[in-house]
């Protein structure tokens, strides 16, 4: 990220959003609005002095999701880039009663702008790569975990921040009343494979397993695994996963239901054996949820923009799942990452970099190839009653004026001739090439004669 930062050719937008998106291949036109920090990005060095000085240090971190806290002008994340501090209006007493402003006094470079406001940008593009990521799963809807209910219940995400030296608790990891747990469980498919996502996430299993083997040699704590199967796919992954089971983890197979209680100090996890058939009880100190992966909250307002459909799990579609992965029916517009589905990180670089590259060639290429079966509009025919362009799954009709009076007309470009412009005109100005009604009468009268 810091490489991509200053890189010339690259210019980071960064606590912005994405408005609207108009044009089509080659000729888009970006409008993104760019919310204030009320930190100057060119003058600020990041130096931090802002954040030291802040007297309101006791809200909580969403970076460390809510496990640590922060002050009201803070970096959103560790390795942020640029290295530009926010501060939050809702919690900043200058923005709450007008008072304060430590940030502003002590900086060494004069950064702070309190008057800082939002702005709209615009800009020309070519082509647009989708990455917008995914969305922890929640498992706070479903009872049988206990997340939320009873203590000593944490996601994987949360016991990543708080075995990370860097994370709210220096790397240590304690049960609620300060001990160090003695016995962890780690539930597997919360999240997937169920009810809730019937997908599998795919980078549950080994996350896990990376969990497991950080909780063995810096908690010492032993660690029990529940699974339901035990998908490590990828390159030496299997050899991971015997080289975990080698150094003392234990694994139990379980079916559908798992049942997480209270009893008296301790947790107990309750399952039916796979291989036995038996209902097994286990106490343990400490549980591990392994959520899986959903699409972001906003993938339908997203797709809605970029005209990018979805498919039923959610993400984002591509338009072949073999001949074409990374592009999707709208011409100029590619996928990348786990906006079109659950994958492990080597996954995402290799379909980034195969988006790249399907973005540069067309860039290079110059022109676009055209759908042979696109439409066209009869101008003296059209009566301009609109009902083509309301119906048009791909915004490739607007009305333009003709000889005094508003006219539907066709952009062959973003048109993919799907014919329902060609079908539902009630003057039968809309003729769709291969497809014109004298072609159709002469296929079927040859097909008549062959008889």
């Amino acid at each position: 990220m810091v490489s991509v930062g200053r890189h010339p050719n690259i210019t980071l937008l960064s606590y912005s959003e994405v408005e609207k998106i108009s044009g089509y291949v080659g000729n888009f036109v970006v409008s993104v609005r760019r919310k204030p920090r009320y930190v100057n990005e060119e003058q600020c060095n990041g130096c931090g002095t802002c954040i030291e000085k802040c007297p309101w240090k006791k809200i909580p971190a969403e970076f460390d999701l809510g496990l640590g806290k922060r002050t009201a002008i803070y970096f959103p994340f560790a390795q942020a880039v640029p290295r530009v501090p926010v501060i939050d209006t809702v919690n900043c007493a200058y923005f709450k009663s007008g008072k304060c402003k430590a940030c502003e006094k002590f900086c060494p470079r004069d950064a702070i702008d309190f008057e800082q406001k939002e702005e709209t940008i615009q800009f020309e593009a070519g082509t647009i790569i989708l990455a917008t990521g995914f969305k922890d799963f929640d498992p706070t809807g479903l009872p049988q975990y206990g997340y939320g209910t009873l203590p000593n219940v944490r996601t994987g995400m949360e016991i990543e921040r708080l075995i990370n030296t860097g994370g709210p608790t220096t790397g240590v990891v304690l049960l609620k009343d300060g001990h160090s747990p003695k016995k962890v469980a780690i539930l597997h498919c919360v999240g997937s494979r169920g009810d809730e996502n019937e997908y599998c996430s795919r980078v549950c299993c080994m996350y896990s397993l990376k969990l497991a083997q950080l909780i063995r040699d810096y908690v010492g704590a032993e660690v029990v695994e529940y699974y339901r199967d035990m998908r490590t796919f990828g390159k030496d992954y299997e050899a991971f996963y015997e080289r975990v089971k080698q150094h003392g983890v234990e694994f139990m197979r379980y079916d559908k239901n798992i049942q997480v209680s209270q009893q008296n100090e301790q947790l107990k996890v309750s399952i039916i054996d796979v291989f036995t058939g038996k209902p097994v009880d286990t106490l343990v100190d400490m549980v591990v949820l392994s959520t899986g992966m959903e699409p972001q909250a906003d993938q339908h307002e997203t797709g809605t923009i970029f005209g990018v459909s979805r498919s039923p799990d959610g993400f984002f579609i591509e338009k072949h799942p073999k001949l074409a992965p990374v592009e999707t029916t709208t011409d100029g517009v590619f996928l990348a990452g786990t906006c079109q589905g659950p994958k492990d990180i080597p996954d995402s670089v290799a379909q980034g970099g195969a988006a790249a590259a399907c973005a540069l060639s067309l860039m290079d290429a110059g022109r676009v190839s055209l759908e042979p079966y696109s439409t066209c509009v009869n101008p003296d025919i059209c009566g301009g009653c609109r009902t083509c362009e309301g119906l048009c799954p791909f915004s490739a009709i607007e009305m333009v004026d003709h000889n005094g009076r508003q006219v539907a007309n066709v952009n062959e470009i973003l048109c993919k001739g799907c014919g329902v412009c060609a079908a539902a005109c009630p003057a039968g100005a809309v003729l769709q090439h291969g497809f014109t009604q004298e072609q159709i009468l002469a296929e079927i009268e040859g097909m008549l004669c062959l008889t």
